[in-house]
């Protein structure tokens, strides 16, 4: 939590932007994992976090904008409240630490909103992304929970897009310490990294790491010698000599500000001369968006560069053929890199994603390009001073997509598919550092895990026991 003062502002802010009206701002209720009282790890919605820091379920934040006046409903605990969990701060108490006096128990709500709507005040949401959100907002409203969304308040989706998607100094501290954490569990992955050992104890490792040092993972772990499957949860294989492990995990600081990193890991502690070949050109890639990467860019281009030395990188080796500016324009890149450069990052690891991506990653002067592979840039933008976003580029070799890519003689002048199922069973290679872009350029957040092949090939042999 920071600050008292950090909150305040934020909120003025916001009040300066909005104009006039009700800002209500739900925080997350516990979510039930098979029956009431059994729990999921409580994770807090991020714009009351960001606004209101209380990391607590059941509080609705209202910031009414006319009066100028900031609000905390929730409701006390009571003894056995006090019984389960030990004595707690008052709403009150709590309130204070982030600035704000005015409190009351939840059910004064319903009177706040309905006084608003009688008075023909507008009151601002955001789209709710869990049911019981929606469900609570549609009963406080009036509206039937299914049209809730058509109600939101696209003013203070890019009131809140704004302030976000510049990162002050303290949030780049606290996702500095996520960075930290996540560094030390992709090493510790690299260094077990070893034949025969079961993707999961490897998996499972990590994210104890995650939790012991943080608020634990990011997001669900990525880790599978099956790598051409892009979001692969499965750790059920047993790795093999030879084979190419991936890993795509990232952690939480306690303030719940994220981390999000990949690796990809030749088994054992050695590339083969095709597996170094395609990783070096995911590493150019990579390196190049570093470079390119400053104020006033749109990351829609810069990811236009990265698939451009993938596709020159993959011509050298025969697998592409053609005029690479043209294969490009074409696509033709995207059945090696099916996705996009990357996402913004901060409080959540797709940050503000909530609000709608589009709205995140585009605006009215750049929007998506509609074709394959491209179409999934989430962050395609201008960069701004203080921005965050991921940069990771990859190369995959997707059975299914080269069949029919090849029976349907699609980019058929730019692929040499005989070549190209050479290297059906090679997997995928991804390489995903979190960049900060500085008034200058753009810096690597954290100490940069071993990327370059060498290092990599170091740190698995220093893993095997002796």
């Amino acid at each position: 939590m920071f600050s008292k003062e950090i909150y305040t502002q934020r909120r003025s802010v916001l009040r300066q932007k909005i104009g006039s009206g009700l800002i209500l701002i739900p925080g997350n209720l516990e979510s039930p994992m098979n029956y009431r009282d059994n729990t999921y790890h409580f994770r807090q919605n991020s714009t009351f976090l960001y606004f209101f820091g209380l990391d607590l379920p059941g509080m609705i934040g209202v910031i009414d904008v006319d009066n100028n006046r900031d609000w905390i409903y929730a409701n006390e605990v009571d003894i056995e409240d006090i019984i389960w969990m030990g004595p707690q701060k008052s709403v009150t108490e709590q309130a204070q630490i982030v600035g704000i006096e005015a409190t009351a128990p939840l059910e004064k709500i319903e009177r706040t909103i309905e006084s608003a709507i009688q008075n023909g005040r507008r009151i601002h949401f955001l789209p709710p992304y869990r049911a019981e959100n929606q469900e609570q907002l549609g009963s406080l409203l009036g509206i039937k929970s299914y049209k809730v969304k058509q109600y939101d308040s696209l003013a203070l989706i890019h009131a809140c897009i704004e302030m976000r998607s510049v990162k002050d100094a303290f949030e780049i501290a606290e996702i500095e310490k996520a960075c930290a954490i996540g560094y030390e569990m992709h090493v510790t992955a690299m260094k077990m990294a070893q034949p025969g050992i079961v993707e999961q104890q490897i998996a499972g490792l990590i994210e104890g790491i995650a939790l012991s040092k943080g608020a634990g993972t990011s997001f669900p772990t990525i880790l599978t010698q099956n790598g051409e499957t892009l979001h692969n949860h499965n750790h059920a294989f047993t790795l093999e000599a030879g084979r190419l492990m991936l890993v795509d995990a990232g952690a939480e600081s306690n303030g719940h500000y994220a981390s999000d990193f990949t690796r990809t890991i030749p088994v054992g502690g050695k590339f083969s001369d095709k597996q170094r070949d395609i990783y070096n050109i995911v590493l150019a890639a990579n390196n190049q968006t570093l470079a390119l990467a400053k104020p006033g860019i749109t990351y829609q281009s810069i990811h236009l560069q990265a698939a451009t030395v993938i596709a020159s990188g993959l011509k050298e080796l025969g697998l592409m053929k053609g005029d690479v500016d043209e294969a490009v324009a074409n696509g033709a890149h995207a059945l090696f890199l099916p996705h996009g450069l990357g996402h913004m990052m901060g409080l959540d690891v797709h940050d503000m994603e909530d609000y709608g991506q589009v709205h995140v990653g585009y605006d009215d002067e750049i929007r998506p390009i509609d074709q394959f592979g491209t179409a999934y840039l989430r962050m395609g933008r201008r960069l701004q001073p203080g921005f965050v976003v991921t940069n990771e580029p990859g190369i995959y070799f997707i059975p299914a997509l080269i069949e029919k890519w090849e029976k349907e003689k699609i980019n058929a002048n730019f692929i040499n598919f005989g070549k190209v199922k050479e290297y059906l069973g090679f997997g995928g290679i991804r390489l995903e550092d979190d960049l900060l872009v500085t008034e200058t350029g753009a810096r690597i957040l954290g100490n940069r895990i071993p990327i370059n092949p060498e290092e990599v090939e170091a740190v698995v042999v220093g893993g095997r026991l002796q």
